[in-house]
C-alpha cells in the first residue's frame, strides 16, 4: 500500500523542508523532510533533491510497513503509521507495543499507543516533547478516522 498524497503532505508539513543540515532534538544530522542517513553537517540540497529524498523515503517507510503489518488496515491507518515509523525510524517502530497491538488485531490498544511516542532526550534527558505531542495527537486522530475502504492486502509500492 501507498502512503497517501494526503499523508505525504502531512509528512512534509510535519517534518519541515530544510535546505542545510541542522541537527534534530535527537542532535541527528538531518536535511529535507526528516532525512538523516549519511547527513552531515554543511550538507545542503536543492528543492528537486529534496523531493526526490522524499519520495526515496517515503517508498522504504512503505516497504517496511509492508513487511511489518499482519494485518489489513485502512488507507487513514497505513497513513498515520507511516507518519510515525518516518518520525521514530523502523527499529523503534518493529518492537513498538503499537505494532505488536495492532498485529495481535487490537486496534484501539494501538491506537492509545500514539502519544507515548513523544519523547526526544534534551540535555541528556528524556522529556516530553510539545510538537511531538501534538503530531501524536494528529497521528491518532487519522488512525482512529472512519474510512469506508479497506485494502486488501499490502502490496509493493511502484516508484
Amino acid at each position: 500500500m501507498d502512503i497517501s498524497p494526503e499523508g505525504i503532505a502531512r509528512i512534509q508539513a510535519f517534518e519541515g523542508l530544510k535546505l542545510t543540515a541542522y541537527q534534530c532534538s535527537a542532535d541527528k544530522w538531518t536535511l529535507v523532510y526528516g532525512h538523516t542517513a549519511g547527513v552531515k553537517a554543511g550538507d545542503t540540497m536543492t528543492p528537486g533533491q529534496a523531493e526526490a529524498f522524499l519520495r526515496e523515503d517515503i517508498t522504504l517507510i512503505c516497504l517496511q510497513l509492508d513487511i511489518l503489518l499482519k494485518v489489513t488496515v485502512r488507507q487513514n491507518q497505513f497513513d498515520a503509521l507511516g507518519s510515525l515509523l518516518f518520525n521514530i525510524g523502523v527499529k523503534a517502530f518493529a518492537h513498538s507495543t503499537l505494532l505488536g497491538k495492532l498485529n495481535a488485531g487490537d486496534e484501539a490498544g494501538a491506537a492509545a499507543e500514539f502519544p507515548k511516542w513523544c519523547y526526544g532526550t534534551v540535555k541528556g534527558k528524556k522529556v516530553a516533547l510539545r510538537g511531538l505531542m501534538a503530531r501524536r495527537q494528529q497521528e491518532k486522530a487519522r488512525f482512529e478516522a472512519v474510512e469506508l475502504s479497506l485494502m486488501k492486502a499490502p502490496h509493493r509500492v511502484t516508484a
